[in-house]
């Protein structure tokens, strides 16, 4: 077992991950009226075989074979002589048959027609397929803010999971190209297991009421407890007012967005300076863009930790630009001095191409300063 653990390791090896939760039960439930048909034919099967050997002595092969021929009634005929007794024992078996395939047929048309058994068969192979996604985001409740995020999503190929407990999510995924979704009250127990929210980057929340995004949050929060999540969630979620923007973040938001106040804000840079705006639709908001804008967390294990921002020669990395840093606490220094000192968990704001972030990143995350910066 250890020789294949460590094959695997060094073939990069994944197990494939299932669901964390079985519709089983659910399934089950949809099967059990089909329990007294299955039973009912066992025991006529063996009432029948017995008859058979008791009235015209057959073998038991032979008893099992017309019992069989003549309780689905395929017409083949007897096999042997059957007597009066055995022919009036036959039309019985027939009879009994009859009402017991009827019977069967009218469960299954029933449990068909409820369509349960198809939306149980749907769902799961959806949760397989959302069990193999890795850092994706789980969005909450299907409304306009859905559909163009969701859209700005698939077109920089960020996976996501939609999860609504609307009866129309069906159809709506398949207008709009959700590639999964699940069909839930998304703050449940149910919901975060079925999203594979262990395996998440973070949560989406934009219900319309303030009430479902808190216990959204608050579930999300307390489940990242549960999972003993190292890294937590990141959460985002909209309010309409200053005062519910406060709330929210203190009860576990990242980010809160206020599409009034956001909306006023482009409206107002749109009104005095026009080219700025077109700017930033070009810069920020288009995945092919040549030029792109991150925030880069300095780790606790990195070699720029307690030195001044000149000793890094940072800036001396092709195609980058560091235009701002943040600390811990949260303070931001736009343009940060030369003799700026860099500590752990900070961040720093850099634009640059993709391919200089990439660079910066690397270099970012070594415990020890790299060769290139070491003679600058």
């Amino acid at each position: 077992m250890g020789f294949i653990k460590k094959l695997k390791t060094l073939l990069h090896w994944r197990e494939k991950q299932k669901p964390h939760i079985s519709l089983n039960s659910e399934l089950y439930s949809q099967l059990r009226p089909f329990s007294f048909p299955l039973i009912s034919t066992v025991l006529l099967m063996m009432f029948g075989s017995l008859g058979y050997m008791a009235i015209d002595n057959f073998s038991l092969s032979d008893a099992i074979y017309q019992t069989g021929i003549t309780f689905t009634t395929v017409g083949f005929g007897e096999i042997a002589p059957i007597s009066e007794a055995g022919r009036i024992f036959t039309i019985t078996l027939i009879i009994v048959g009859f009402i017991i395939f009827s019977f069967a047929i009218g469960l299954l048309v029933d449990t068909l027609n409820k369509g349960e058994l198809q939306r149980i068969f749907k769902e799961s192979r959806m949760l397989h397929k959302i069990a193999r996604l890795k850092n994706h985001y789980v969005i909450c409740y299907h409304n306009e803010y859905t559909i163009q995020l969701t859209k700005q999503f698939r077109e920089n190929h960020i996976p996501f999971v939609v999860v609504d407990p609307s009866d129309k999510l069906e159809e709506e995924a398949k207008k709009y190209k959700y590639p999964y979704y699940i069909q839930e009250e998304p703050h449940t127990q149910t919901a975060l297991l079925k999203s594979f929210l262990s395996s998440a980057r973070g949560v989406i929340t934009l219900s319309d009421n303030i009430a479902d995004n808190i216990a959204q949050i608050a579930s999300t929060r307390l489940y990242e407890k549960e999972i003993g999540r190292k890294k937590p969630y990141f959460i985002i979620t909209t309010a309409k007012s200053l005062s519910d923007i406060d709330k929210l973040k203190k009860l576990g938001a990242n980010s809160v967005i206020s599409p009034t106040k956001l909306t006023s804000q482009r409206m107002t840079v749109l009104s005095l300076r026009p080219d700025i705006e077109n700017f930033l639709e070009e810069f920020l908001y288009k995945k092919d863009t040549a030029l792109n804008m991150v925030e880069i967390t300095i780790p606790k294990h990195s070699w720029l930790r307690f030195r001044k921002l000149k000793e890094t020669h940072l800036e001396d990395i092709p195609q980058i630009k560091i235009v701002g840093y943040r600390d811990k606490k949260d303070s931001f220094i736009p343009i940060p001095p030369p003799d700026t000192i860099l500590t752990t968990e900070s961040k720093l704001l850099v634009v640059g191409t993709n391919s200089g972030i990439r660079t910066l990143k690397r270099v970012i995350r070594k415990k020890h300063q790299p060769e290139e910066l070491l003679y600058v």
